[in-house]
């Protein structure tokens, strides 16, 4: 592994994992406009969920030497979005029906956890989630707006809108020197890659869940 960077490794390990998330039914449908927006809302609502425990976990980890350089920036942060996004998607009182998908609840208990116990594995989470809406975020943004009719860039997608990265691609090019200079060694790098490979199994799960919630019709 020492070989090549920490972020190339990361990358090519996790790229059929990535793969298989993209291309699942439900994001097919989603993005191929064969579901309503009630579908785009609950997807949204099970983020919430999943970025509620990412945050949360993030605050005590600020002076934690490998995973504090990754949450002291505040522009990832996505919670606020979220909840503005619900507030025109689910109605004011959304929080009051909001619930987690039992793939949902996994997931973020898994963040939840490593964020308690495990620092390099809550990097492999903030990576494929940040870095992942960050960049492929920016499709499902551009589909909702002109399916649902939701504001360009307004409520509904904030969630997609990064205002305080105004350079995405160097942005990106910076988090991936942090994860380059993780002061890990070999064995723990495999850990997290491994980590990373087992988020993207459980976003898909929700993705699995969610196809059967929403099946296609039309």
């Amino acid at each position: 592994m020492s070989a090549q960077p920490f972020s190339t490794v990361i990358r090519a390990a996790s790229r059929q994992q990535h793969t298989e998330a993209e291309n699942s039914a439900f994001m097919a449908d989603l993005l191929g406009g064969r579901l309503g927006v009630a579908a785009y809302a609950r997807y949204t609502e099970q983020l919430w969920f999943v970025y509620r425990a990412l945050e949360e976990g993030a605050a005590g980890l600020a002076d934690d030497p490998v995973a504090g350089p990754f949450v002291r920036p505040p522009e990832l942060r996505r919670l606020a979005a979220l909840e503005s996004d619900l507030d025109r998607l689910l109605g004011e009182e959304w929080r009051q029906r909001a619930s987690p998908l039992p793939a949902t609840a996994r997931y973020a208990a898994r963040i939840t956890e490593t964020a308690a116990d495990w620092p390099a594995g809550y990097v492999a989470h903030h990576y494929t989630r940040y870095l992942g809406d960050l960049s492929g975020g920016q499709i499902i943004r551009d589909i909702a707006e002109k399916t649902w009719g939701l504001p360009h860039k307004g409520d509904g997608v904030r969630f997609y809108v990064f205002e305080g990265i105004d350079n995405p691609a160097a942005f990106k090019r910076g988090y991936r020197r942090l994860l380059d200079a993780m002061p890990l060694d070999e064995l723990e790098r495999q850990r997290v890659v491994d980590e990373c490979r087992a988020a993207f199994a459980l976003n898909s799960a929700v993705f699995t869940a969610l196809g059967e919630a929403f099946p296609r019709t039309a």
